[in-house]
């Protein structure tokens, strides 16, 4: 393979190779130390977010962990009321679809809708036309005006007021018993139903029952505080929970639930369709994500491109670099050499050969360096100079790959007898 190295131009002796002066490298890589010192700021921000962000996750989550569950012991929880119910007899039963919601409906049965304003309004429409003739207790908590008018219609929610100690200041029996209690949120306004308000606040009831002609009712609580575990023990506040779900022998504590298949667009239920018919409530994986993650994704997108934008190198022009050392030709030619034979390279070492020839000669044969490599023109040029036949010239300078080392040392050697005679003739 070392006979690649016939094509090279004639070494330079070491003597009168000039060599370069050794200049510092101007490379624009960072090393590690400049690329800690450049981005330590920006990755101690990223930490402290993090840091932060898990924090304020963990801090809510030991708060919000279970809110108005009765199955959760946290401060948010409701298990404190529901043990209560239990202790007077009153079963309690955690659902968290629709469907499960409104087939245990009836006559004996209170259902507690801890989450009105999460249902959609499919699930609104549903809910109230099944709950409307069962006779039953329906105890809606802090349902505000997305809700109000699918569920109760007739009623309007109006703005949020303070949770506070207030007195019942009505005729009914419930709120005469556990009289003053911590109520507050939605106050409602109802006008031409049977209704009975109690703990006014701004001159509207913030507890409001609605008669049902199926001798149910309905109640509008417009806080849920009083359910909380920590806040049972104040005031009337237990007295109130237990009158106002513990008046049937059955409770049903509706969890309202985002993975509810009837949230997505279905009825929850083909008897109660609003239109009569069914849906599969399947959906996609999109539309199972709240549109409010499909912003931030962008907005965190948009930020990452400003930060890679702010952050990025600013490339000036190209500097030119002299080489440290200059190598000898003879150096750089070997070295391809026993790369090539390493890698028994036989096609990349005869082509180069080839090539390296067809390029000398083809200035002696009044050829352009454009037409070097084009058999139809070169080889008549050859033929004239070399009393050799075409086809043979042909084989030797656009022929077959070698099959072995010996076959390239004598394509080398023929080609160099070629030229000679080239040259000399």
């Amino acid at each position: 393979m070392n006979a690649a190295t016939r094509s090279s131009a004639p070494a330079t002796p070491a003597s009168l190779t000039p060599t370069a002066p050794a200049t510092p490298s101007t490379s624009a890589s960072l090393t590690p130390r400049q690329w800690w010192t450049r981005s330590r700021g920006l990755l101690l921000a990223l930490l402290l977010l993090v840091t932060a962000a898990i924090a304020l996750a963990a801090t809510r989550s030991a708060d919000q962990h279970g809110r108005l569950d009765p199955r959760s012991a946290d401060r948010f929880g409701s298990r404190a009321v529901a043990e209560l119910l239990k202790d007077r007899g009153v079963s309690v039963r955690v659902v968290t679809t629709l469907r499960a919601a409104m087939s245990a409906a009836g006559s004996d049965t209170t259902l507690l809708v801890t989450a009105p304003n999460l249902l959609t309004p499919s699930q609104q429409s549903v809910l109230h036309a099944a709950t409307t003739d069962t006779g039953g207790r329906t105890v809606l908590l802090a349902a505000g005006p997305p809700s109000v008018g699918a569920l109760v219609p007739g009623v309007r929610a109006r703005s949020s007021v303070p949770v506070s100690t207030r007195a019942p200041q009505c005729s009914l029996p419930a709120a005469g018993q556990a009289g003053e209690a911590e109520t507050g949120g939605f106050v409602y306004a109802a006008e031409g139903l049977d209704t009975l308000g109690c703990y006014p606040a701004g001159g509207l009831p913030s507890l409001l029952t609605l008669k049902q002609p199926t001798a149910g009712d309905t109640v509008l609580l417009g806080s849920a505080d009083l359910l909380y575990n920590d806040r049972l023990d104040h005031e009337g506040n237990a007295a109130l929970a237990l009158q106002l779900l513990g008046s049937r022998p059955h409770l049903v504590w509706y969890l309202p639930s985002l993975s509810d298949p009837s949230a997505a667009g279905g009825s929850g239920d083909q008897d109660h369709s609003t239109d009569g018919d069914s849906t599969d409530g399947d959906s996609s994986f999109a539309d199972l994500i709240p549109s409010g993650w499909l912003w931030g994704t962008l907005q965190l997108a948009l930020a990452a491109v400003l930060a890679a934008v702010w952050r990025a190198r600013r490339l000036g022009p190209v500097v030119a670099e002299r080489l440290p050392v200059a190598i000898r030709a003879s150096e750089s030619t070997e070295g391809r050499a026993r790369l090539q034979r390493k890698a028994n390279a036989h096609d990349r070492a005869a082509a180069s050969l080839r090539h390296a020839t067809r390029t000398r000669i083809a200035p002696l044969l009044g050829v352009s360096p454009r037409d070097a490599h084009s058999p139809a023109i070169l080889l008549p040029a050859v033929s004239v100079r070399r009393s050799a036949d075409e086809p043979g010239l042909h084989e030797l300078l656009f022929g077959s790959v070698p099959s072995d080392d010996a076959a390239l040392v004598l394509l080398a050697d023929q080609l160099d007898t070629l030229e000679r005679e080239v040259r000399t003739s």
